[in-house]
């Protein structure tokens, strides 16, 4: 079995946010990309870290945590142009984690269960707290082609719709798989869940 990458999208704008976010240290020190490539990291067999034109300082930080980085021209184009990108970029993968650069309060261990749930045969594993389902979001390798051809800022929504009836929901008391950084008050870790 090949292995099981997370892919980091970290190649948006920041538009909401005002500035760099994925830069931003959150109340511990940690940058937020840094920690959740950490996590990611720690629950998958390698990451990739997808990144816009110009994220020097980025890459940097995140070639320093063990992910591989790589440039995708097309960011500007939205998150689906980054997945593609990321996808074709690890066509060896068992399966895909993809992880929102932008969401560092997911627990390696959540992580790992999405993995597992991938290395067991599920088609697509979802963390799921509280009834809702969050990120990361786990894709088999025969959903590959489907992922391949996805474009814009769609994401994967419109494969996960596809294959409902192949979801495997994993509950998890881990409310960090909701929680993104939108604006700067986000980076406290007192904001609740939206």
């Amino acid at each position: 079995m090949g292995p099981i990458v997370g892919i980091l999208l970290a190649a948006g704008a920041s538009r909401r946010f005002g500035a760099d976010k994925l830069t931003q240290r959150l109340p511990d020190g940690d940058r937020v990309a840094v920690r959740a490539c950490r996590n990611l990291l720690a629950g998958t067999d390698r990451v990739l870290a997808v990144v816009r034109e110009g994220s020097e300082e980025l890459t940097a930080l995140l070639q320093a945590e063990g992910a591989e980085v790589r440039v995708c021209a097309d960011a500007g184009q939205g998150m689906g142009a980054s997945l593609v990108f990321g996808v074709h970029a690890c066509p060896d993968a068992a399966g895909w984690l993809i992880a929102l650069a932008d969401m560092p309060w997911i627990e390696p261990a959540t992580i790992r269960k999405v993995a597992d749930a991938l290395r067991s045969g599920a088609a697509i594993a979802s963390p799921c707290w509280q009834g809702r389902r969050g990120h990361p979001v786990g894709f088999s390798q025969f959903l590959g082609p489907e992922l391949a051809a996805l474009s814009g800022d769609e994401g994967a929504k419109a494969v996960i719709q596809a294959h409902l009836d192949q979801l495997r929901l994993i509950d998890c008391a881990d409310a960090g798989v909701l929680r993104d950084i939108d604006k700067p008050e986000d980076l406290s870790i007192l904001t609740t869940i939206k």
